[in-house]
C-alpha cells in the first residue's frame, strides 16, 4: 500500500513537471510564495555558492528546468510534520531524476540546449539543495539526512531497478562535472553517458539483450566516506531478481583516448587537487591516506571486465586502451614508484590506473563490494576523454564541437559496454 501510495504521489509530481510539448515555465502561485519561510541568510557550501554565476541559472532554464527551482520552496512550505518530509524530498528527487533521463534520450522536450547535456540536472539538483537549506519549518528536521534522500533519489539510487526479464543487466556509475571553479560551463561525459543509457535495452556484440541501469555520483570526499557508493551498488551486487550481471564505473579520463584500468588502488593520494566543495581528500603522493568508512579489501583490485572485447574492437572516433600503470610503495621502502606492469607482492597503493582521485576510488569502492557480494560478476572501470570544445566567449554555454564531441564520446561509451558487457 504506502508503495502505490508513492507511485500515485511521484505519478502527480511528474505529470506537473514533465511537459510533452515545449512550454513557457510557470511562475509558483503567489500564495505558495508567501506562505514559505526562508532565511537568505543561510550558509551555503562552496558547490551551492556558485549559483551567484548568472549562467548556472541559464543552464537550468534553458533545459526547461526552472519550474523545479521555482515550485520547490512552496512544496516544502507544504509540509506540517516532520514524518512528511522524507516522503516528499523522495518524490521530488526521483522527479527531478527522471525529468533528466528523459530528456537526455528525447522523451521530454524542452529548451534549447542538446538533449544529452548532463549540466542541467547538476544545477537544478544544487539549487532545490539552496531552496532545502534555506528553508525555515516550524518543526525540527534532519536536514542533513533529508538532503541526502533528495541527493539520492535525484542520483538514480532509489526506483531504478531492472525491469526487463531474461536479459543481461548492466549497472553503471557516471559523475558530475568537476574542476568547476577553472571553467563553470564544464560537463562530465560520464554523468552525460549514464543519463542517455539509464534504461535503455541494447544489443551487445554477441547478439544478446541488455538493460542497462545507472546512477550519477558526486565528486564529493564527504558522500564517499558516507557510503554513496555501496549504497548504490549493493542492491545491484546482493542477488536475486535485481542483481547485474555487469558492473561499470565510469569518469572522465585523458585527453583524446579511452582507457579500461587494469587496477583500481586503495588509497587516496590527489591533494592539493580539492573536490567540488574545495576539501581535500588528506593524501598525497609521497603519503597516501585510506578513506574513512572503507571496508576490509587488498591494496590494489584488478579489473574482471573482459577488456580485449572492447581494445580489440572499439576503436574509434577515440582508440580504447587498456591501462595497467599504477603508483605504489614498494614492500620495505618509503617513497612512491610509478610501475607500467601493475603492482608489486606486499606494495602499498598509492594510485590506480584512474590516479588517486574520485574516479579511481569508485572503481575501488565497488569492485571492493563486488568482490565480497559477487565475486564472479565483471566488473571494473572506464574513463572517457576528456570533453572538450567549449565556445573561447565565456558566456556561450554550448557550441557544435561541444555538442559532437559529446555525442561521440556518449556513443562510444555504449560501443564499448556493448562488448565488455558480452557474455563470456
Amino acid at each position: 500500500m504506502n508503495l502505490l501510495r508513492r507511485t500515485a504521489s511521484l505519478a502527480a509530481l511528474l505529470a506537473t513537471l514533465l511537459p510533452l510539448t515545449v512550454t513557457a515555465p510557470a511562475p509558483a502561485h503567489a500564495a505558495d510564495a508567501s506562505a514559505c519561510r526562508t532565511t537568505p541568510s543561510a550558509p551555503l557550501d562552496t558547490e551551492q555558492a556558485r549559483l551567484a554565476d548568472a549562467r548556472t541559472t541559464a543552464l537550468v532554464e534553458r533545459a526547461g528546468f526552472g519550474d523545479f527551482v521555482r515550485r520547490f520552496p512552496a512544496a516544502l512550505c507544504s509540509l506540517r510534520t516532520p514524518a512528511e518530509a522524507g516522503p516528499l524530498l523522495d518524490s521530488w528527487g526521483e522527479a527531478l531524476w527522471q525529468s533528466a533521463v528523459r530528456r537526455a534520450q528525447g522523451q521530454r522536450p524542452g529548451g534549447d540546449l542538446p538533449a544529452g547535456d548532463d549540466r542541467p540536472l547538476y544545477w537544478t539538483r544544487l539549487a532545490m539543495t539552496t531552496a532545502l537549506a534555506r528553508w525555515e519549518p516550524g518543526f525540527p528536521v534532519d536536514r542533513p539526512a533529508l538532503r541526502a534522500r533528495f541527493e539520492d533519489a535525484s542520483r538514480g539510487l532509489a526506483d531504478n531497478a531492472f525491469q526487463t526479464p531474461g536479459v543481461r543487466r548492466v549497472f553503471i556509475s557516471g559523475f558530475d562535472p568537476f574542476g568547476l571553479d577553472a571553467e563553470l560551463r564544464r560537463a562530465n561525459p560520464s554523468g552525460s553517458a549514464a543519463l542517455q543509457l539509464n534504461g535503455r535495452r541494447i544489443t551487445l556484440a554477441d547478439g544478446s539483450r541488455a538493460e542497462v541501469r545507472a546512477v550519477v555520483l558526486p565528486v564529493r570526499y564527504a558522500d564517499f566516506d558516507a557510503g554513496i557508493v555501496e549504497r548504490a551498488f549493493a542492491p545491484r551486487l546482493a542477488g536475486g531478481p535485481g542483481a547485474a550481471d555487469v558492473i561499470t564505473t565510469i569518469s572522465q579520463g585523458y585527453p583524446g583516448i579511452f582507457t579500461l584500468e587494469a587496477w583500481a588502488g586503495r588509497a587516496r593520494s590527489a591533494d592539493p587537487y580539492p573536490d567540488n566543495t574545495g576539501s581535500l581528500s588528506g593524501g598525497t603522493r609521497e603519503h597516501p591516506v585510506t578513506a574513512p568508512g572503507m571496508g576490509p579489501g587488498p591494496e590494489f583490485i584488478r579489473t574482471t571486465l573482459p577488456t580485449d572485447a572492447a581494445t580489440g574492437s572499439v576503436q574509434s572516433p577515440y582508440p580504447v586502451l587498456l591501462n595497467t600503470s599504477v603508483t605504489e610503495i614498494p614492500a620495505g621502502a618509503t617513497g612512491p614508484v610509478d610501475r607500467e606492469d601493475g603492482p608489486t607482492p606486499g606494495s602499498r597503493a598509492v594510485e590506480g590506473g584512474g590516479g588517486g582521485y574520485l574516479s579511481n576510488e569508485v572503481a575501488y569502492r565497488s569492485n571492493r563490494l563486488r568482490g565480497e557480494l559477487a565475486p564472479r560478476l565483471p566488473g571494473g572501470h572506464l574513463h572517457t576523454p576528456v570533453l572538450t570544445g567549449l565556445p573561447a566567449d565565456p558566456g556561450l554555454l554550448t557550441g557544435p564541437e561541444f555538442e559532437r564531441n559529446e555525442t561521440a564520446i556518449t556513443a562510444e561509451v555504449r560501443a564499448v559496454l556493448e562488448h565488455t558487457a558480452a557474455r563470456p
